[in-house]
């Protein structure tokens, strides 16, 4: 299936949220007030590295206006919190280890008032070592930023013998890859409202990617039961990944507690760049070595990745990187060792594509260049080198079998942009020129000059779904018929931006019939909703998907036989359908469409009157499909990607413009087409400024990126002016796992496929996020030489 804006049918539904969100109605989340409220801010170290001597807070209990301050002592539970290892201090207790530690925290009638109240704390500091590079923090030499040292995990993969079948292989290809630290970007900043409850308990209304576990972490930071917390996170203005850990919500409940009053908090830019979490920096380092006819024989990989301060789930994002830093290839001897190391730059957590980014980055780079050192075009070698469909997975544990890798294989090569790729340099050029006299681009309006070259490059990418073997992932779902007659879903997801709204709805009418009006649709409320896991990995949709399929039986067999009751017309006469339950003819076909023989409202009624309202609720339970074997952080579920692209490249200014970008991802059935668009473009998007200009700078511990006027993400005018993406729907016979989430497939692939395409325009090799332009800018003699460019 081809996907684009000017598709149409019925699954292109307008979204329940659409119109709210286009207009400005909508209230997030950070919108919300509550009479009373007061304003919370947070008082951050001002030092990377340093040891607490005092903190003095009199000056700013006294201060007009002000109605709590809370440092550690006001901590009632578990100082820490950490959605995977709780090692971050919710307010520092003797030591603070980068610029967003929280010390203190103010609750005061007005914004103005509690930021000078921040003012007025003093604390007294020793200022110790600061640790921003990996290499000194793995030093024997080096200050233990934590007891058990400065390493935070380690992973390691080993088969067959590396060495010796590296030194034996005709053609070894050496690199050292970095990538980026990352900013997530979203429009709406952490923040939340906190309201103390009059029969004690707490509502937390917060942006997350998981209700529950955020209220497992209020819950043992406040010393209470989790039933006494109750949280509401969703809509949500933008997250991938970076609202996955607790940010604003340790403070604003400590706060709202001790004041009585309910407490707002949003953090501006400045304080999110300063605090917020960032994709993890890492080094590669890969070794990789084939034979005279071009077969992959040994990889050795060591991956050093930067984690930050504290551990929020960085163990995870190596296991992850680990995994996918063999790629969708078969090699029979493998040495992969990555290590997590803290350091007191900016915390780094998780980010869409989890650590897939970087290592298919390094990955598919390796491949471009053994495949130029023996001359072969890159997609044959890739070709010639992938797994086969019964081959185990990269950590050699058990996967669910698809055909999905030689498709989206077979889709990029016989695709208009990579069949231009084989053009000779004048048809290239001709086919632009044919471009400009057709009006077809905007850029191609005049012959572009000699010093702008093109070129076009294409990658690959596994990419694992779920949680990963070893990890609690529990799944579920509720469906009933409430007491307005609506068919009703209940699940723990959140929605922040990625149109699960839109996609639950189109889920319900395939297998109701019904229409919009008939449902109602409840998410991200840990008061309202089961427990189905959280919002992360690629896996709401296939949850979601699975639990309906779960749950249609039993409620359909439980509504017909309720109409039955009522109106004496047979069950296997009747079937669900717009605004209640029709009568079948012998075809199975609707009897009469001018009216249902009875309505959801009147079912409901009915039910509610006899008081078996109850009858009509179904739950279930399960976990997300795992390999079955014990493997930590293995994957069972996989979706595949090949994505190409073609590049401009200024080799007088070094500026790069993606000028067109396909995109083809095996992931099953296409549920949402209009969301399944948008998740592939939206993750190119992000793809793209990781590729080309996004880079939180550091230097010794402090953010020479401050804000948003030193970060440059893509914006319109950066995007590609042509997307294609191509979805594959086959699933072998028999699989019972639906749809696969596509959230991050389409931001892990695209980088190695622009750099290639650099490499294919200018000759020039990129190993390190983002392109530094120097290394693009060529001497005027060479492009005044030249008539054409060589694309």
């Amino acid at each position: 299936m081809l996907l684009n804006r000017e598709s149409s049918g019925e699954r292109w539904r307008k979204r329940r949220d659409g119109k709210e969100k286009v207009t400005g109605e909508l209230q997030y989340l950070t919108d919300m007030t509550a009479e009373g409220m007061l304003y919370g801010r947070v008082l951050r170290s001002i030092h990377p590295h340093a040891r607490i001597l005092s903190i003095d807070v009199s000056a700013a209990e006294a201060y007009e206006g002000v109605m709590a301050v809370i440092t550690h002592h006001d901590v009632p539970g578990l100082n820490r919190f950490g959605i995977a290892t709780p090692d971050q201090p919710a307010l520092c207790e003797d030591t603070v280890r980068y610029i967003g530690d929280a010390i203190a925290a103010v609750a005061s009638t007005s914004l103005e008032i509690a930021e000078h109240a921040l003012s007025l704390i003093k604390v007294e500091y020793e200022v110790l070592e600061t640790i921003t590079d990996t290499t000194r923090a793995l030093e024997e030499s080096a200050p233990r930023l934590h007891p058990q040292g400065n390493v935070l995990h380690r992973t390691q993969v080993k088969r067959g013998s590396t060495d010796t079948a590296l030194a034996n292989c005709a053609h070894v290809v050496h690199q050292v890859y970095r990538t980026p630290r990352q900013m997530h970007a979203y429009m709406e900043t952490e923040g939340g409202l906190f309201v103390p409850e009059k029969d004690g308990r707490l509502t937390v209304y917060a942006p997350t990617q998981h209700g529950y576990k955020d209220r497992m972490q209020i819950a043992r930071i406040l010393g209470w039961e989790e039933e006494r917390i109750r949280v509401i996170s969703s809509p949500i203005g933008g997250s991938f990944g970076g609202k996955d850990e607790l940010n604003v919500q340790p403070y604003g409940s400590l706060l709202a507690l001790k004041s009585g009053r309910p407490i707002k908090m949003h953090n501006s830019r400045q304080e999110s760049v300063r605090a917020g979490l960032k994709r993890h920096p890492m080094k590669i380092e890969m070794k990789t070595g084939i034979d005279e006819y071009g077969h992959l024989v040994a990889h050795y990989v060591r991956i050093v990745a930067d984690t930050g301060a504290y551990a929020t789930l960085g163990a995870p994002v190596l296991n992850f990187a680990t995994e996918h830093s063999m790629g969708p290839y078969r090699i029979e001897h493998v040495d992969v060792e990555g290590v997590s190391v803290y350091t007191n730059n900016g915390l780094s957590g998780e980010f869409r594509g989890f650590g897939g980014n970087q290592a298919i980055f390094a990955m598919e780079g390796q491949m471009d260049r053994l495949a130029e050192m023996i001359q072969m075009d890159p997609w044959e070698f890739r070709l010639l080198n992938r797994r086969q469909q019964h081959d185990p997975g990269p950590l050699e544990q058990r996967i669910l079998q698809t055909n999905g890798l030689e498709q989206v294989m077979e889709a990029l090569a016989q695709s208009k942009l990579w069949q231009r790729r084989l053009q000779t340099p004048q048809d290239h050029e001709q086919h632009h020129s044919i471009e400009i006299m057709s009006g077809m681009s905007e850029q191609n309006s005049v012959p572009h000059p000699p010093w702008i070259k093109r070129g076009i490059g294409a990658a690959l990418a596994m990419h694992g779904a779920g949680l990963g073997y070893g990890i609690d992932d529990p799944a579920g779902g509720r469906l009933a018929l409430n007491e307005q007659g609506k068919i009703e879903v209940f699940f723990s997801y959140e929605e922040f931006g990625q149109g699960l709204i839109a996609t639950l709805e189109i889920m319900l009418i395939d297998l109701f019939q019904c229409e919009p009006d008939d449902l109602s649709i409840v998410i991200g409320d840990t008061d309202r909703v089961p427990h189905s896991g959280s919002s992360t990995a690629s896996r709401s949709t296939t949850m979601a998907w699975m639990a309906l399929q779960r749950l249609k039986t039993p409620f359909l067999q439980s509504i017909l036989g309720i109409a039955t009751e009522i109106t004496g017309v047979p069950s296997e006469q009747l079937t669900t359908g717009k605004t209640g339950i029709w009568l079948l003819n012998d075809n199975l076909t609707v009897v009469n469409e001018s009216e249902p023989v009875i309505t959801y409202l009147e079912i409901a009624q009915y039910m509610s009157e006899a008081g078996k309202q109850n009858e009509l609720i179904f739950d279930t339970e399960f976990a997300y499909p795992t390999t079955p074997d014990a493997v930590v952080g293995g994957h069972y579920l996989y979706t595949y990607a090949a994505v190409a692209a073609e590049v401009e490249v200024n080799t007088l200014t070094g500026h790069v413009k993606l000028l067109d970008n396909y995109h083809t991802v095996a992931a099953g059935p296409v549920i949402n087409p209009m969301g399944f668009l948008g998740q592939i473009e939206g993750g190119s998007v992000m793809a793209l400024g990781f590729t080309l200009t996004e880079d939180a700078v550091m230097d010794e511990g402090h953010y020479l990126t401050k804000n948003m006027d030193t970060y440059l993400i893509p914006t319109i005018k950066d995007m590609h002016t042509s997307l294609e993406v191509e979805a594959i729907e086959d699933l072998p016979e028999g699989d019972t796992f639906g749809p696969r989430g596509i959230g991050e497939i389409g931001s892990v692939a695209l980088a190695p496929a622009i750099t290639a395409a650099i490499r294919d325009a200018v000759g020039v090799w990129v190993p390190h996020l983002p392109v530094a332009r120097e290394l693009l800018i060529q001497p005027i003699e060479t492009w005044q030489a030249e008539r054409v460019s060589p694309r």
